[in-house]
């Protein structure tokens, strides 16, 4: 196996594969991933359109939740032409400028996206915890130092990480075991000693996601002392429930970040579907989940979503909307 010097790294491609053994059901194991992407930028789409449009849901936890959608499109749009274009037309080849760019905004983005989990779990904190103060803490102008804060956050955190991975020389065969360059998956490949890179990385990841999941338990064990103080049931509940949607997308969102890194880190001898398989939930899942829960599970996002189809239905059939108009108002 040669080296390939890293003055000559420009010209370094990497494979990508999908599910490693299974190459000849590319096609038919695109159809689920199409779906899966389809529906996650058309329902974070939806979200994003329902709160520009409605100035009733121009409030701090729309804001946040703003946030989280534009997130998790952009995460699909991420890895959605190398995954598709592996699966559709066997483009396996990745140059190294596109693989670090493509590398630099997975990770970026998911640290992005656990910073505004952290957000929401501190909005719904103060929401519940001190409601009398909610609108004077989170104002317009502090979402928007905290959504500066959050960009700040990823970009600090994974500029080292391409600054780190110029200085390893890489070989020949540099194959990966997902359809998108992933920062473990991308350094095995390298003939260098990667101790250093691996080391920034579980500090990195110690700094966004061994941070945020703490302080986000932290907050809800604080939330539950609150609830259990309200003597009321019927207000103990409904308290609780403007946090279930939250809690869900955290769930979605770290129980496969959980399991991907305990591949990566102990499942040596692991089947490579089993790689493949958390990655894609860890991805894929939340992006899709996200818009689903938010619109099942907050009463003013359905009811916005609804009003929404139901005036493009008006617009469709403008004669049947009148005569139903007509109908409700007539005596």
């Amino acid at each position: 196996m040669s080296l390939l010097p890293n003055n000559t790294i420009i010209s370094l491609t990497f494979l990508l594969t999908v599910i490693p053994g299974l190459e000849a059901a590319h096609i038919w194991i695109s159809i689920p991933f199409y779906f899966l992407y389809a529906i996650a930028i058309s329902g974070n789409s939806m979200i994003l359109f329902v709160i520009l449009t409605n100035q009733s849901l121009h409030e701090p936890m729309y804001y946040l939740l703003f946030m989280l959608s534009t997130t998790d499109m952009c995460l699909s749009l991420s890895t959605m032409p190398t995954t598709l274009g592996v699966l559709c037309f066997n483009i396996q080849e990745i140059g190294w400028n596109a693989c670090i760019s493509q590398m630099f905004f997975i990770h970026f983005l998911t640290v992005m996206e656990s910073s505004v989990l952290l957000a929401m779990a501190f909005d719904r904190y103060i929401a519940i915890c001190n409601p009398l103060r909610y609108t004077t803490i989170l104002t317009p102008t502090k979402i928007i130092h905290i959504g500066m804060i959050i960009m700040a956050r990823g970009t600090i955190l994974m500029t080292p990480l391409l600054v780190l991975l110029k200085r390893l020389s890489f070989c020949r065969d540099n194959i990966l075991s997902h359809s998108y360059c992933y920062h473990p998956d991308v350094i095995k490949c390298s003939c260098s000693d990667i101790r250093v890179n691996s080391l920034y990385g579980l500090i990195a990841v110690l700094c966004s996601f061994g941070l945020d999941a703490p302080l986000i338990g932290i907050s809800y064990v604080l939330i539950l002392l609150s609830v259990f103080n309200i003597a009321s049931p019927e207000e103990r509940y409904k308290a609780f429930s403007t946090c279930i949607s939250h809690i869900g997308a955290v769930a979605i969102f770290y129980i496969p970040l959980i399991g991907l890194s305990a591949v990566h880190r102990w499942g040596k001898k692991a089947p490579p579907f089993a790689h493949t398989l958390m990655s894609n939930a860890f991805l894929i899942l939340p992006p899709v989940l996200n818009p689903i829960i938010y619109s099942v599970k907050t009463k003013q996002i359905r009811r916005a979503i609804l009003k929404m189809l139901n005036w493009k239905k008006n617009l469709k059939h403008p004669i049947e909307g009148q005569t139903r108009l007509k109908s409700k108002t007539s005596p």
